[in-house]
């Protein structure tokens, strides 16, 4: 029986879905590669129609944030093992339409150049459009890089491609420094070893907002076939490799981060002991070199300084779980140290572990970890007077909607501002471009070349002065050289704070007590269901449709007072702009909790985000007793809201 009847057969008999059996008919004709036949004529020889259906059920859709999928099968066919052996990296990423591979990479590069010839076309800009490539250390990212950058090439654009891995930071730093048309990233950033991504950032440095984003997608998605003809030569693009004279320019910016690197010479914050794990990622690059430059005392954790794509000391390697920072933990403990450190594959985010009052190493969430980082800027930028009365009005904090409110509560007491977004560091950055833009126009001309200082008056001059960015998952940033969350920027405004808080003889443990009997107690805690594959994405696309058209009217036996719908259009933010409708929606009860549920855009799961909190009462200071009982409670209580959540989620799901 042939490949085709074969899968006809299954398409008849319900075992391969309608799109999956039409997508592998569409590989089959677009592609060239013999792997492809002979992995799927292996998947249907075994009836592994549900592989087939994961793989094939949709094309990979390039959204606003690029690709992401999985570049290692659940079942990893003989034709893509090749010759390799064990769990090491196959000879060929998955096959599939709805997976990370030459094919789907090939397609988005074809798109995103012949986008950025039409966007300069249109703004009557002469010359080839250029690129920025760059990876991470999973798996395939070198060969996507290198791919990625033939094909621009061939297809008549200039590429500036990194010699190694490199953290996404670098890579927008990179595109703004060289005055590129986009950047591409080659990483899934924190996902398991098996997934892979596209991530694409405009000629700002920033994610792709409108209206590059539908004009990029609608280029992509309308290639179907890996094929083309390259540019005769003379059209062709030229490469340029970046190393190490790139690393010394960003370097020398995300050193200007540490407000107070006097900090150092106190005895008691010499003394502060650092454990730094790169997780096998790209931080391992450049985070070292600065923590030694700025005068930490640190160590790495050895066997996570390796970049192995397999990530094979982690069963995932994202610092916000506790599990991936073990290693850094244990380390610790042997070693005295008093902070831990990690950072994720692309190094755009950063986990931490503390000591607590009883000396115990313990790990803090995002919000945490952002709200103790905008505070310490916040107050050392007033003590320092970077911001004063008659500047304070230019300063502003941004976060997401979803990060915690205890941000909003520290702008409000500084007299800053502070301006919510959409979930995404695209959105942060959208802001940063709109504060550029409001330059005036012979500072914008120069705008990327000013040092740190003069850069920070012209904000705090003409326009909005960010004093520091952050989202609850684990994403920060102190600057706007580089317009995405920044790992290495992160590494040293926490070990800033850090030092800040040895040289008061307090944990940082300790200091954010200090800020919770101030501002009062805020918790955040954040929970998602997975649901893996073609069935999974109905059973999410269910569950978020449900939550507009049937929104609770009690929960947890507290009435519903409001609820926001970001599907629907007209939620403004704090500076009177349209927010951008989204697939999510926040339910505030009468006690004072509240909760968010939105579907994940990089991930197979739905994500559940609950807010509490006690306030001090009067303007008074939360006593320690207070505060210990505050904890208690609000932390019972968010408890008790997931478990009526889950039970609702049965429900909607029934």
């Amino acid at each position: 029986m042939s490949l085709e009847v074969s899968l006809q057969a299954a398409a008849d008999a319900g075992q391969l879905l309608k799109s999956s059996h039409d997508n592998i008919l569409v590989l089959l004709a677009a592609g060239t590669n013999p792997v492809y036949r002979a992995s799927i004529e292996e998947l249907a020889a075994e009836g592994a129609w549900e592989e087939l259906n994961d793989r094939f059920y949709q094309a990979l859709k390039f959204g606003t944030g690029g690709l992401r999928g999985r570049t290692i099968g659940r079942i990893v066919t003989r034709a893509e093992r090749g010759g390799a052996a064990g769990d090491a990296q196959p000879d060929h990423p998955c096959i599939g339409t709805n997976a990370m591979n030459f094919y789907n990479v090939g397609r988005a590069t074809r798109g995103l150049v012949a986008y950025c010839k039409a966007w300069r076309a249109r703004a009557g800009l002469d010359g080839k459009p250029a690129i920025v490539f760059s990876h991470d250390t999973r798996m395939f990212s070198p060969e996507f890089a290198r791919r990625c950058a033939q094909i621009a090439i061939e297809n008549g654009a200039d590429v500036y491609l990194f010699d190694g891995c490199r953290a996404t930071p670098e890579m927008s730093f990179a595109v703004r420094q060289l005055r590129a048309d986009a950047g591409v990233m080659l990483t899934a950033s924190h996902n398991p070893p098996h997934d892979n991504g596209y991530k694409v950032n405009f000629s700002d440095g920033a994610g792709i907002v409108e209206p590059h984003a539908s004009g990029i997608i609608a280029e992509v998605n309308a290639l179907k076939d890996e094929t083309y003809t390259p540019l005769p030569a003379d059209q062709q693009g030229r490469i340029t490799m970046l190393g190490e004279a790139m690393d010394a320019q960003y370097l020398a910016r995300v050193e200007t981060m540490m407000l107070r690197p006097e900090l150092l010479r106190d005895e008691a914050a010499k003394k502060l002991k650092i454990v730094y794990t790169a997780l096998h990622g790209t931080g391992g690059v450049l985070v070292p070199v600065l923590l030694k430059k700025l005068g930490f005392s640190f160590l790495t954790v050895p066997e996570q300084d390796v970049r192995d794509g397999r990530f094979p000391t982690v069963k995932s390697p994202n610092p916000e779980n506790a599990s991936a920072l073990k290693m850094a933990v244990d380390l610790a403990n042997r070693e005295g140290a008093d902070i831990i450190i990690g950072t994720d594959p692309d190094c755009d985010r950063m986990g931490v572990g503390v000591r607590d009052a009883d000396g115990r190493m313990t790990l803090l969430t995002g919000n945490q970890t952002g709200s103790l980082m905008a505070w310490y800027r916040l107050r050392t930028m007033f003590d320092l007077g970077i911001l004063n009365d008659a500047n304070r009005g230019n300063a502003v904090l941004l976060k997401t909607f979803v990060t915690s409110p205890l941000q909003d509560a520290l702008a409000a007491r500084f007299g800053v501002g502070c301006v919510n977004t959409l979930t995404g560091f695209k959105w942060i950055s959208a802001k940063l471009a709109k504060y550029e833009a409001a330059l005036p126009e012979d500072i914008r001309a120069k705008y990327r070349d000013l040092e740190a200082a003069e850069s920070r008056a012209a904000r705090l001059a003409h326009s909005k002065f960010l004093v520091f960015g952050g989202e609850e998952s684990y994403g920060y940033m102190g600057d706007d050289f580089s317009r995405d969350k920044d790992g290495n920027g992160a590494v040293v405004m926490f070990a800033e704070l850090a030092a800040y808080a040895a040289s008061r003889g307090l944990t940082v443990a300790g200091l954010l007590d200090e800020v919770y009997s101030e501002f009062g107690f805020f918790l955040e805690v954040n929970q998602s269901k997975v649901f893996e594959g073609a069935s999974g994405a109905a059973k999410i696309a269910q569950l978020a449709d449900s939550y507009g058209a049937q929104p609770p009217a009690v929960v947890d036996g507290s009435a519903v007072v409001r609820v926001r719908d970001f599907r629907k259009p007209g939620h403004l933010d704090e500076e009177g702009e349209a927010v951008a409708t989204e697939k999510m929606l926040f339910v505030d009860l009468a006690d004072g909790r509240s909760f968010a549920v939105r579907p994940s855009g990089t991930e197979p799961k739905i994500k559940y985000y609950m807010f509490a909190r006690q306030l001090p009462a009067g303007g008074t200071r939360l006593s320690p007793e207070e505060l210990a009982a505050a904890k208690t409670r609000v932390s019972a209580s968010l408890d008790a809201l997931w478990t009526w959540l889950e039970r609702d989620i049965e429900s909607r799901l029934a």
